[in-house]
């Protein structure tokens, strides 16, 4: 099978303590480096960034640019690529060896694949790692009502340093919504699943990490955090349903889709606003409904019986109680002993002790 050229694009904002790792991860993929472009969009660093990324050149190409966020990163970088191949990683993560030669497999044996993600290991602050993949590789496309469920579960492999595109469904999608400063990952592979097949391969090649300066999966857990989130989910849904008005799309197939997103922005408004206790219980049975549907009927009874505080507290009381709650040492050790947190049936899930 003939090899694709492939961009390997890294986003990167402030990654000084992160950023080296990620470009030597690209360099040291077994992949052959005449067939590989390595592209960093700098979106206007003001550590020491550019300079560690200078340090590797010339075989890294690199674009500067104004502070923008994700979104107008990647509308600087995506029209810069030359390869027939994008693979897309954070300047804070890095890959596994083998990530482009498997991607690269995936894509030659089949022109329908339009976009390639895979499994993850989440790297913590304390050294933790806990890695989640696939049972076994799924393909689909957002063309049904199934398909656009099978999306729903399985997008979470499909965040930026996981996902490969190929370079004409990234500009058959166009321009990404600038209001996105983070979430134009999912904004891009949402839309590349109406227009290509998507595959999930079950294997684990990019290590994500989860620190204090992470836009997307903050630590602190700050109003201001949480609000900065809790509005670009909000712009991120509003953004699908115009693609999908202007695609003529099912309203159906849409519904299912954009309605994921609202829950997880319902859920961060009611965290830092005061909203009403039926706010609180139907957003609560939604997310029951559209992640954890298949959990067994023991966690069933248990989430539907931490919810009864949610019936006469104010909503940001209750997510007070429940953040509270779930740092305790003495509530972590029950469910990890008597009640583990629930895990989707698709998904197999290691912590550190067996990596």
């Amino acid at each position: 099978m003939p090899k694709p050229f492939v961009t390997a694009l890294i986003d990167t904002y402030n990654h000084e303590a992160f950023i080296e790792k990620a470009i030597t991860s690209v360099l040291e993929q077994n992949f052959p480096g005449a067939d590989t472009e390595v592209l960093v969009v700098d979106d206007g660093s003001t550590d020491h960034t550019p300079e560690l990324v200078r340090k590797f050149a010339p075989r890294v190409r690199v674009l500067n640019k104004v502070n923008g966020g994700q979104g107008s990163a990647f509308n600087v970088a995506i029209p810069e690529a030359k390869g027939v191949i994008v693979a897309f990683l954070d300047g804070d993560d890095w890959w596994a060896p083998g990530k482009l030669a498997a991607v690269a497999e995936a894509f030659a044996r089949d022109t329908r694949i339009g976009l390639v993600g895979h499994g993850i290991t989440e790297v913590y602050l304390d050294g933790r790692q806990r890695m989640e993949v696939l049972r076994e590789m799924s393909r689909f496309r957002i063309d049904s009502v199934g398909g656009a469920k099978t999306f729903r579960m399985r997008k979470s492999f499909l965040g930026t340093s996981r996902m490969a595109y190929r370079t004409e469904i990234l500009h058959r999608i166009g321009k990404v919504p600038e209001v996105l400063r983070f979430e134009a990952d999912e904004y891009l592979f949402t839309l590349a699943g109406l227009f290509a097949d998507v595959v999930i391969l079950p294997t684990s090649f990019t290590y994500y990490r989860l620190h204090d300066s992470n836009l997307f999966q903050f630590t602190k857990g700050d109003s201001q955090s949480i609000r900065r989130k809790q509005a670009v989910l909000a712009a991120l849904a509003q953004s699908l349903e115009q693609q999908f008005q202007l695609h003529t799309i099912s309203p159906n197939i849409a519904r299912v889709i954009v309605e994921a997103v609202k829950v997880e922005a319902d859920v961060l408004r009611l965290t830092v606003d005061r909203g009403f206790p039926w706010e609180t219980l139907s957003t609560e049975l939604k997310i029951m409904r559209i992640f954890h549907s298949d959990v067994s009927t023991l966690q069933y009874l248990f989430s539907r019986a931490r919810l009864l505080p949610a019936a006469i507290l104010p909503s940001r009381t209750y997510y007070r109680w429940r953040r509270r709650l779930t740092e305790s040492t003495y509530y972590t050790n029950f469910r990890r002993k008597h009640l583990p947190f629930p895990v989707q049936s698709h998904v197999d899930r290691q912590d550190n002790s067996a990596l």
